[in-house]
């Protein structure tokens, strides 16, 4: 599987979900705000006011945190 997740320092739900996908053993690359992307680009790609983090599988956009592990769970992958 082919995660990528967008973070930005000092977030603890980026954390939390790095956490989660390293606990399953899911390969991801991690885009760090300020580094690989800047907020603009970040909201063209997931809209005005999207939070951190953000989470891809392939070209689909999974969502934040919480819609992530929801979308793991129910999809068998926890």
């Amino acid at each position: 599987m082919n995660f990528a997740v967008y973070t930005r320092d000092g977030c603890p739900y980026c954390t939390k979900i790095k956490q989660v996908l390293d606990g399953k053993g899911y390969n991801y690359v991690e885009y760090k705000l300020g580094e690989q992307f800047d907020r603009e680009s970040f909201y063209q790609e997931f809209g005005e006011g999207s939070t951190f983090p953000q989470v891809k599988l392939g070209s689909e956009n999974i969502g934040g945190c919480t819609e992530s592990v929801r979308y793991l769970s129910e999809k068998g992958l926890l």
